[in-house]
C-alpha cells in the first residue's frame, strides 16, 4: 500500500504546530495572506520583522527537511503559464475571502469559528469545480 499520504499528514501537522506556535508566541490568529498582505501593504509594518521571520521559517523548513524525504510525483503540470495564473488567482482569492487556508481551515476551524467552516467549505468546493473544469473538460492539467 502506497504511503504517500503520509506527506499531508506531516505537512499538516507542521502548519498545525505553526499555527499553535505563532499564537501562543504573540497572541494573534496564523494566516499566511495576512502576514504576506501586511508586508505588501504596508499596514503589518509595526510587526514586519515577526512577519519576516515567520515567512522566512516557512521558506526554510522543506529544506530542512529536504534530507528526510524523497521525492514525490504531485503531477504538477509543467505548464508554467497555467501555474502562474493559478498563483495568481490564490492570491486574488485569499483577499477576497479575508483569509486563506492556514487562516480559515486550521486556525479558524480549530477556534470553531463559523466564517472558518464556511470558507473552508467554499474553497474545497471550488477546488473540486477547478479540478473538473480545468482537467477533464479542458485537458489544461
Amino acid at each position: 500500500m502506497p504511503i504517500d499520504w503520509i506527506w499531508g499528514l506531516i505537512g499538516g501537522l507542521l502548519i498545525g504546530t505553526g499555527g499553535a506556535v505563532y499564537l501562543l508566541g504573540n497572541g494573534r490568529i496564523m494566516g499566511a495572506s495576512g502576514i504576506i498582505g501586511g508586508l505588501v501593504d504596508g499596514s503589518g509594518y509595526n510587526t514586519k520583522w515577526e512577519r519576516i521571520v515567520f515567512l522566512t521559517g516557512v521558506a526554510l523548513l522543506p529544506m530542512l527537511l529536504m534530507p528526510f524525504y524523497r521525492t514525490v510525483d504531485t503531477h504538477i503540470t509543467d505548464n508554467y503559464v497555467v501555474l502562474a495564473a493559478a498563483g495568481l488567482l490564490v492570491g486574488v482569492g485569499t483577499r477576497i475571502a479575508n483569509g486563506c487556508t492556514s487562516g480559515h481551515g486550521v486556525c479558524g476551524m480549530s477556534r470553531l469559528s463559523i466564517r472558518g467552516f464556511v470558507a473552508t467549505a467554499s474553497y474545497i468546493i471550488a477546488g473540486g469545480v477547478g479540478v473538473v473544469l480545468f482537467r477533464h473538460i479542458l485537458g489544461v492539467i
